[in-house]
């Protein structure tokens, strides 16, 4: 049976990624009226959506303005939804560069925990992890999922919640840079390097595991920031 409830977080999902994908960067967002009629659904559907759109950031509603997109600044960048939603987004450099940027500030430190911290559980789940990356160069795995296992797995094993609860923005910037264009595989997934990493987690060498993770995603980065210089240099 359909509920209210379960109708206008539908009605959310399709106006949040609608959002996020630049849909109303050159035209205003519906009026409620136009919603309705759109969708077929009642006010009280479209209120509760709007006001889950809200609470993500994504929008304000003020008397006599009505509801409008707010900019992207305001937005809540670490929101499931809205990490899922950017998945769809057409192809960007500069985002690409903020989620390296935000992941060479985060996994290089739970790499330290986890060889730490970790315990014979999450250790295996490194180890787990790693032989799917190498599943995955035979051809037995799927390139992408092997990785996102394996820094996930990772962050698992660093101890701290709240590295745990990155999950989902490792995942996106992953997922978000296998859109790439013109490569097959992301510069991340060379399974030395990962195995690096796995090594200095499982000899309990902190030092080594930051140091691994860190060069790893640096080898990422570089490229990045040297292909944005050079599209921003300007032609003679």
């Amino acid at each position: 049976m359909t509920t209210a409830g379960t109708l206008s977080q539908t009605l959310a999902n399709d106006l949040g990624q609608l959002i996020v994908t630049g849909a109303f960067a050159v035209r205003a967002f519906p009026t409620e009226t136009e919603i309705c009629d759109r969708y077929q659904t009642s006010r009280t559907v479209v209120r509760e959506a709007v006001k889950m759109l809200i609470a993500k950031g994504l929008v304000a509603s003020r008397a006599r303005r009505g509801t409008t997109v707010n900019a992207e600044d305001d937005w809540n960048l670490l929101d499931p939804d809205i990490l899922s939603w950017i998945r769809t987004r057409k192809f960007s450099l500069d985002l690409l560069i903020e989620f390296t940027q935000l992941r060479l500030s985060v996994e290089p430190m739970a790499a330290a925990l986890a060889a730490r911290e970790a315990d014979a559980r999450r250790r295996a789940g490194i180890e787990q992890a790693l032989a799917r990356m190498a599943a995955a160069e035979q051809g037995d795995e799927d390139p992408l999922t092997a990785d996102i296992a394996f820094h996930v797995a990772v962050l698992e094993a660093s101890g701290n919640r709240f590295h745990r609860h990155m999950r989902d923005v490792i995942e996106a910037a992953l997922r978000f840079g296998a859109q790439r264009p013109g490569i097959e595989q992301q510069a991340d997934q060379h399974l030395p390097a990962h195995a690096r990493i796995a090594d200095a987690i499982l000899a309990r060498r902190p030092a080594d595991a930051e140091a691994a993770m860190r060069d790893l995603l640096l080898r990422i980065l570089e490229p990045l920031d040297l292909t944005r210089m050079q599209r921003r240099r300007p032609t003679a």
